[in-house]
């Protein structure tokens, strides 16, 4: 759990945050004015880009597709296998073709060893009927059994089979590295195979596992955040970046997020700021804060404990130690001062209070910072609700302008229109 220290070094580290101080009441106003040298990085140029100044691309479901069939045919005219391996290889090396064409050029057995590609092959993968087969996971030896095996030669029934492909799809949402059933195998299933055995449902499923296995595998793409948006984003900025670049971007849905964190934009803070931020108000740290602010522990066992009233003269519930509130000191030494403690002040009951006092001043603080987020953040939402209210009225009002405009240029034309079967009626109406 980050400390105080923790979220404050990082705001006093970082060298193109400005600087907050406690008493500052024109928080708000330091980011109203764009400071075009924030969040600067230098290009091929060497000139000075804007924290906001990035470039993207949203890319559909189809989109993503085309890329991986782009490359898997690309990769598949130098390397001569079968498509379906290719794709499993690609996925293996995290579809970076010059690494994977590289190492398969130098020990091509080990690489297909590892991408769960063996070179020990039985036969291609299909549908057989086996007579006197026994099924070796539901011991099932029909003698008109359908059973399916891969190239690896280990043979199942299909009914197995069909359960064990549903478990890993629907169940754990597994499909790029789908394995034999047999103990001990690493053969990977591939797509064709796979068509064999699964419904038409269940096959898409798979390819849009796949699809998003390939965006999680690729630095430069990400998912958009919004919820029922299947679009993916491309964007080149690198992680060593996000300290000095906050990388916006915007969906086709309409949804602003960081493509650094996924977070909803938060220029002009950078990600790890954002992040520790966040974190200081979800967790329970700021209990913490105001355990420490507000209790001392015994000077003997440790307990936390609440003064709530009385004189200084505390006596621990759980080890009945004695001691003073004031200078944490034992009570038998300090005679008659019950609601003074006149004694001059240790060390250590010195450092116990400056603790406490830091602690005071860094619970204040947090809370000053923290319920002006909270109100921008529910200002936020209600200016959001706000904006889709106007946005539906002034729907409603540019229906009514058309269509009394409509009436007002075609007169009762525009009511034949909508009422066909009363066309002639209307019609003799207008004209009597």
């Amino acid at each position: 759990m980050d400390s105080e220290e923790d979220f404050m070094s990082a705001m006093s580290s970082d060298e193109e945050m400005q600087e907050f101080s406690d008493d500052n009441e024109n928080f708000e106003d330091e980011f109203d004015e764009e400071d075009p040298d924030f969040g600067v990085s230098q290009d091929s140029e060497n000139k000075k880009k804007v924290a906001y100044d990035i470039s993207y691309k949203v890319y559909e479901p189809t989109d993503i597709q085309r890329q991986q069939d782009d490359m898997i045919d690309e990769v598949n005219m130098i390397l001569n296998l079968r498509k379906e391996d290719v794709a499993i290889l690609l996925r293996h090396f995290r579809w970076n073709k010059e690494r994977l064409i590289e190492d398969y050029m130098d020990r091509p057995n080990k690489v297909l060893e590892a991408a769960g590609l063996g070179t020990n092959v039985t036969g291609p993968p299909r549908l057989e009927t086996i007579r006197g087969f026994m099924c070796d996971i539901c011991c099932e030896d029909d003698a008109n059994l359908e059973t399916f095996a891969m190239k690896c030669g280990h043979r199942y029934c299909v009914a197995c089979y069909r359960h064990y492909l549903n478990q890993k799809i629907r169940e754990e949402g597994e499909a790029a590295r789908i394995q034999c059933p047999a103990d001990r195998c690493g053969r990977i299933l591939d797509s064709k195979s796979l068509d064999i055995l699964v419904t038409p449902e269940l096959s898409g499923r798979y390819k849009e596992l796949l699809n998003r296995t390939y965006v999680e595998d690729k630095d430069a793409l990400k998912w958009c955040p919004a919820p029922d948006c299947v679009n993916a984003v491309e964007c080149g900025v690198k992680k060593k970046d996000l300290d000095k670049v906050v990388p916006t971007v915007a969906c086709a849905c309409g949804h602003r997020f960081c493509f650094g964190c996924i977070l909803t934009d938060h220029q002009p803070a950078p990600c790890s700021l954002v992040k520790l931020w966040l974190k200081k108000c979800a967790d329970d740290s700021e209990t913490a804060n105001w355990i420490s602010a507000n209790t001392k522990e015994c000077p003997r066992c440790n307990s936390t404990i609440e003064k709530n009233g009385g004189c200084n003269h505390m006596t621990c519930r759980k080890c009945k130690h004695e001691f003073c509130w004031m200078c944490m000191g034992l009570w038998s030494e300090h005679g008659t001062s019950w609601y003074n403690c006149n004694r001059f002040e240790e060390k250590s009951g010195t450092d116990a209070r400056d603790a406490q006092a830091k602690s005071r001043v860094s619970l204040e603080r947090y809370l000053h910072y923290y319920n002006r987020y909270a109100n921008h953040e529910q200002s936020a939402k209600l200016d959001k609700d706000i904006y889709h209210k106007t946005e539906k009225k002034m729907r409603r009002i540019i229906l009514l302008e058309t269509t009394a405009e409509n009436l007002a240029s075609g007169g009762w034309d525009f009511i034949v229109d909508l009422n066909p079967k009363g066309a002639s009626a209307t019609a003799a109406n207008t004209r009597g």
